[in-house]
Order: structure tokens, then C-alpha cells, then sequence
């Protein structure tokens, strides 16, 4: 079928909206009407180069109706309201303990540009075009495996949902999922974007007593405060790691870290006190530690974190209720784009004029 769909044809150059043709859903798959999707720093780092090959049609934070379904899919119907998530196999050895954020295939089913069955979705004049996570949702149309899509409340605006898909399940599943903090213990989280925010909105509903938010903008902080956060540093200002320990009487239980920068990566570690566990999520390059001194003798724990550790079809419908409960305000992170303004949405992403940016394709 004809779609409209963002092609990123070269690094770093602007998505293009064009007309591309869309396969029809097979037996293990379903077709998705596009309401809006979320833009995420995996696509801004796709653009640059780092993710599926060009020419591709980015996009893995969708949400949108399903039109149809294939002969094998029982348990979502035509007219559901879905999410779009991360793609896995489940067949292999993670996926069957649970791990599906870990799965054998992730990066060739998420970055590869095939779907599941080693097909382009996608084609435009004769030319393959790369599947982003298994979906890519910045199109009017797309066509997922039934275990990218995630049946959701139709109560709930669906334009704002899509994000639950990567990030904001990132960030608040870290804390939820992987570190899995005790009621009334301490932890920092280093960058305000979303992902942070998220995890501080997790840490508040699990009631952590220190909740310490560390980033460079004000603004930032100030919505951490709002959100959840019991104290908040401004890196510019301040010593973090001495300031951390004086709150917590020598250092927090738990840290996430979400900015990939190798200096605050230290920080994270430094700052935890005898024991503590720091989840890394953001990107990052090489850090240079003294072992002994700053992991074995104080028995801390460095853990890398996916996804946040969660199962798209577990993980966001609670999210979802918490939100409806008023207790996951995640809607004051976003900001709506029409789709023709979507470079406009990756720039202010960029420029950190919008936390979370929604590109909303449905007209």
C-alpha cells in the first residue's frame, strides 16, 4: 500500500516526507494507522549514522490503531489501540528466561533494517528502505510483528503514548526493573531529560527518602522538583560527589545515569556509598577508573541497562495506570509537532528547547 513516510536518505541531512509503499502484514504481524510518534536520541543518533542503514524510515516510539492482523495473531484486534515497542525475537535463550530487552538478535531486528523474517518492509521506485525497530513510525502507516505492539487503554489519549515505548519505559523501568530500590532509600540521577525525569517519577511512587537530580540547565531541575526530586544540583555550581554525600550522610544506595558524558559517569560512581549499584543508560565512550579504589574495595556495582529492564507488554500498560492515578505526570515532558514540522521536532530536541517531542502523523 502507499504510505507518507519520513525517509532519512544520507547522514545527517533532514528527513524527507515522501510517498513509499508499504508490504501487507504477514501471519505473525498486524498493520498500524500511525497517530503520533515520539522522537528519541536513538533516532537523532541513527541520523548521524549510528543505527539502520540509509536509506531508511526511522522512528520507534509509535502509537497509533490497528487496521489489520495477520492469521497467527490472537491476541490484538482490529480497532485496538497499540504502543510500538522494541523488536525481539522470542525465540532464544534471553527471551525465554524473560529478557527480551536482551534478545540474541536485538541489534540485527531493531537496526538491521529487515524484519523478523529477513524481508524489507519498506520499498520506494524499486528500492529497499530500512525498518527501524522493527516499525518505523514516522510514516502514516506501518506494519509490526506482534511482539513490537503493546494493547493500551483507550481511555488515554493515544497521541501522548507513544514515547512509552523507549524512553520514558527507559528511564522510570531502570528504576523499577533493574535497580529496584527499597522504600526509603537514596538515589541520583544524572541528566533531566526524559529519561531522568522518568526515573525520578518512578523513584518518587516506590517512596526513595533522597531523590537527587543532577544537570546543567535550571529549568531542568526545576520540573525535578516538580516531579519528584527531594534536592536537585546544577553541575556548574557545585561539587556533586561532596555535595551527594553531605545529603545522604555518605553517598546513595542507587544512581542512574542517563548522559553518557565519561565525567559524570565517575561522578555516579564516586558519589555511591559502600555497596551502591549505578545503572548505566546513556551512550558513552571510555572511562578510566582505578578498579580497586573505585569499585572492588567499597564493593560497588556497575550495571548496563536496556530498555530498563522491561517487557513492553508488562511495563507500559502500568505505566498508563499510574499515569490515570496521577502519580506518573509524563505528559508535562512532551511537546506536539505536526509531522511536517519534524526536523523542526529533532532540532528543538536538540537544542533542548523540548524534553520529550511528539510527532503527531494522523491528521
Amino acid at each position: 500500500m502507499k504510505i507518507e513516510a519520513a525517509v532519512a536518505h544520507n547522514v545527517d541531512e533532514d528527513l524527507v516526507i515522501e510517498e513509499v509503499q508499504l508490504k501487507e502484514p504477514g501471519s505473525d504481524e498486524v498493520l498500524i494507522k500511525i497517530v503520533a510518534t515520539g522522537v528519541c536520541h536513538t533516532d537523532a543518533e541513527s541520523i548521524k549514522g549510528r543505527g539502520a542503514p540509509f536509506p531508511a524510515v526511522l522512528g520507534h516510539e509509535g502509537a497509533g490503531v490497528i487496521e489489520k492482523v495477520g492469521s497467527n495473531v490472537t491476541n490484538l484486534h482490529t480497532g485496538d489501540h497499540v504502543v510500538l515497542s522494541y523488536s525481539y525475537c522470542g525465540e532464544c535463550s534471553q527471551c525465554l528466561l524473560g529478557n527480551q530487552n536482551l534478545c540474541e538478535r536485538t541489534v540485527e531486528l531493531n537496526f538491521g533494517g529487515k524484519s523478523i523474517g529477513g524481508t524489507y518492509n519498506i520499498h520506494q521506485n524499486d528500492q529497499e528502505l530500512s525498518t527501524f525497530f522493527g516499525q518505523s513510525s514516522f510514516a502514516t502507516y506501518s506494519v509490526a510483528n506482534k511482539n513490537n505492539v503493546v494493547k493500551v487503554d483507550k481511555e488515554v489519549d493515544l497521541a501522548l503514548l507513544g514515547p512509552l515505548g523507549c524512553g520514558i519505559q527507559t528511564g522510570s523501568g531502570t528504576v523499577m526493573n533493574s535497580l529496584r530500590p527499597e522504600p526509603g532509600t537514596s538515589i541520583a540521577i544524572y541528566g533531566g531529560g526524559s529519561v531522568g525525569l522518568s526515573a525520578v517519577m518512578a523513584a518518587k511512587i516506590i517512596g526513595l527518602k533522597h531523590i537527587i537530580v543532577v544537570d546543567l540547565h535550571q529549568n531542568r531541575l526545576d520540573l525535578a522538583k516538580e516531579l519528584g526530586a527531594t534536592h536537585v544540583l546544577n553541575g556548574k555550581d557545585v561539587d556533586v560527589v561532596q555535595e551527594i554525600k553531605n545529603i545522604t550522610n555518605g553517598g546513595v544506595h542507587f544512581a542512574v545515569e542517563t548522559t553518557g558524558a565519561s565525567p559524570v559517569i565517575k561522578q555516579s560512581i564516586h558519589a555511591l556509598r559502600v555497596s551502591g549499584t549505578v545503572a548505566i543508560v546513556g551512550m558513552g565512550g571510555d572511562v578510566t577508573l582505578n578498579f580497586t579504589d573505585d569499585i572492588l574495595m567499597e564493593g560497588k556495582k556497575i550495571i548496563g541497562t536496556v530498555q530498563g529492564d522491561s517487557i513492553p507488554q508488562l511495563h507500559i500498560p502500568k505505566l498508563i495506570q499510574y499515569y490515570k492515578e496521577g502519580k506518573f505526570p509524563f505528559d508535562k515532558l512532551v511537546k506536539f509537532y505536526d509531522f511536517e514540522d519534524i526536523n523542526k521536532a529533532f532540532e528543538e530536541s536538540k537544542t533542548g528547547v523540548t524534553l520529550k517531542p511528539i510527532v503527531k502523523i494522523a491528521k
